[in-house]
């Protein structure tokens, strides 16, 4: 049974109430199922996503591992029990003023299923959308902690920070008693990791400690030393930009990986080489890669991209099984979108990544994750599985309990 979450998150940010003028569209006509596809009432989804902007990329993925998963759920036919689903892709540019005026355009054209954004600020965005005018809304690749429980309307299709962060402290087993710095750029990234690990893995009772950097930074030997000082049990690294490189490298000359595992997340197919020699030596957590899994589900997904020319990368999961939830909804939820919420809440299903639970109490999508290596291939570093995290390890608490 559905509850209403009290609290949301720490970390949820307040957001702008942004209101929409009249009420949520109904689901037209076509019962539960069944029917001709010329005569049953379509179904309209909105897909809203990164096509432009820094992480056009990532949008991209996503869409690939939409389509695959739209024709695998569907059979090839893109319909449910003889409704078509209508897909409209919209570009959100990485913006969330943006993502919310096409969402209402969206609404107010009468459709009753959003989904996508790799972009936290927009998926909470979106959310609040979602619940103002009841429709239904699954978020992708955004991996932010407040999108779970926020409100009933509001899925996930992807992993969120709570997951990487719990997959990381799984390198040292229990976390209690352990010492975990964060290393960081000071910046909102670099301190919101730093309150990640401090949460999930202090939380567990580790002692966690940040060294933080300057991001225009390009002499890294004096962090390095106040590492080795620090003497941790587990060095967490939330990096990006120019400066990984050399990062990278003075964390190695400086004798950094000798003392306690150095952890990272793995992220797509583009950065394998950006670690140089270090990336022999770097612990990654790891939300997917090419074969990770080697599930049925995962090969169909990745025969489906490869016919496309496409390659399975990092947020392909996360359109697959937006692609799956959908139509979940539509075939067992009728004709309203309570009906639809009802159908996906508690649901566990075959998945790219193996079994996955959509959780009735807070929408928390309970996956498994990954410990990563990667090894060189010729000229090429490419990613090998070390270990796959059991779900309920890095299941993250119950939102507002």
């Amino acid at each position: 049974m559905r509850t209403t979450p009290t609290h949301r998150l720490a970390a949820v940010a307040a957001i702008a109430a942004l209101a929409l003028t009249g009420c949520a569209p109904d689901l037209a006509g076509g019962g539960e199922g069944g029917g001709d596809a010329s005569t049953a009432a379509a179904v309209s989804v909105g897909m809203i996503t990164s096509q432009t902007g820094p992480l056009a990329a990532y949008g991209e993925a996503y869409t690939a591992g939409f389509e695959a998963g739209l024709d695998y759920a569907t059979d090839g036919t893109g319909a449910v029990d003889g409704r078509e689903i209508e897909i409209t892709w919209a570009d959100d540019q990485g913006n969330p003023d943006t993502a919310v005026a096409k969402a209402k355009d969206l609404i107010g054209q009468g459709t009753q299923i959003l989904a996508g954004t790799v972009v936290s600020g927009i998926a909470t965005s979106l959310a609040e959308q979602a619940e103002q005018n009841r429709v239904l809304y699954i978020s992708g690749p955004a991996a932010t902690d407040a999108v779970t429980g926020v409100n009933d309307y509001t899925f996930r299709s992807g992993r969120q920070t709570y997951q990487d962060v719990a997959t990381a402290g799984t390198f040292i087993g229990d976390p209690a008693g352990k010492k975990v710095v964060v290393f960081a750029q000071d910046t909102a990234f670099g301190q919101g990791n730093l309150a990640g690990v401090q949460a999930v893995l202090g939380g567990q009772g580790a002692t966690v400690e940040g060294v933080l950097v300057a991001e225009d930074a390009t002499e890294f030997t004096p962090f390095a030393q106040q590492i080795l000082q620090a003497a941790p049990d587990l060095v967490f690294v939330a990096w990006a930009g120019a400066s990984s490189g050399a990062m990278w490298t003075s964390l190695a000359q400086q004798g950094v990986f000798d003392v306690a595992p150095v952890v990272t997340g793995l992220g797509d197919v583009s950065t394998y080489g950006a670690y140089g020699e270090a990336g022999a030596s770097i612990s990654f957590l790891n939300h997917y890669f090419g074969g990770a899994s080697g599930t049925d589900v995962e090969a169909a997904m990745i025969a489906s991209l490869e016919e496309a020319g496409a390659t399975p990368d990092l947020f392909s999961p996360d359109g697959f099984v937006a692609a799956q939830m959908i139509v979940h909804a539509i075939r067992e939820g009728g004709d309203t979108v309570d009906g639809m919420i009802d159908a996906l809440e508690g649901w566990t299903f075959e998945s790219v990544k193996g079994e996955i639970t959509v959780r009735a109490e807070d929408h928390a999508l309970i996956q498994p994750m990954y410990q990563v290596k990667l090894v060189q291939d010729g000229a090429n570093w490419v990613p090998e599985l070390v270990d796959t995290v059991d779900a309920d390890e890095v299941a993250p608490p119950v939102a507002g309990e």
